[in-house]
């Protein structure tokens, strides 16, 4: 029986690609450095800001220490500012987590943003929903790594065998298998479901109400 869903955040909880891509391109003019087309990004994001901005600068250039914390502090701060402009939840999955709050299920958000950011953000769009929010932070590893999904289970008390993550791609899988727990990915993100299920993930969805009905419905786990 499911008890605790961990959710990704960019590309399954909010469409925030824009948004991303205007920051990080604008980081990229300080430098005079080509942009790179909103559909790039989905690519491009996953793996948290500082390994966004390596894959944006030009080979030529040298990426000593200096310049990525450069780089990392322009984003953050050209990214906090302007984080809503144009992002947007996902349709239908206000309804959805809705449906399994109402259920009892414990809901969480595991997200390669830096933690100071996420949970502002989680809850300005989704107040009061989640009992967790776990971003980066210094010195630990991100996801697929399974440092911090094993920090956020702990502070829940969850068990392996009753939690269930759900993300958009092949990171998201990677950090389930690498945490031992079940797996949903979901399409209306930024990957496609020949990388979810190239990936290895138990299960794929198309809209947030068939994820609601996955997991109510107990079929989490039955391949």
């Amino acid at each position: 029986m499911t008890k605790l869903v961990i959710f990704d955040l960019d590309g399954t909880l909010l469409d925030t690609l824009e948004d991303l891509a205007d920051a990080t391109n604008w980081v990229c003019a300080q430098h005079g450095w080509p942009g790179h087309p909103v559909e790039a990004f989905k690519r491009l994001v996953g793996n948290g800001a500082p390994k966004l901005l390596e894959r944006v600068t030009p080979p030529e250039v040298e990426l000593t220490h200096e310049l990525r914390k450069q780089l990392l502090d322009e984003f953050t701060q050209r990214y906090t500012a302007h984080k809503s402009d144009k992002t947007t939840a996902y349709a239908g999955m206000p309804q959805a987590l809705e449906r399994l709050k109402q259920a009892g299920l414990t809901l969480a958000v595991l997200t390669n943003k830096p933690d100071e950011a996420a949970a502002p953000i989680v809850e300005r769009y989704y107040p009061g929903v989640f009992s967790v929010v776990q971003g980066a932070l210094l010195d630990l590893p991100t996801k697929p790594d399974p440092t911090l999904l094993y920090r956020l289970m702990d502070r829940v008390g969850a068990k392996k065998e009753t939690t269930l993550f759900v993300g958009d791609s092949n990171v998201d899988i990677q950090t389930a298998k690498n945490g031992g727990l079940h797996s949903c990915g979901v399409l209306w993100g930024f990957r496609t479901r020949q990388e979810l299920g190239a990936e290895g993930a138990e299960h794929i969805v198309e809209k947030p109400a068939e994820l609601a009905q996955l997991i109510l419905n107990e079929t989490v786990g039955k391949v």
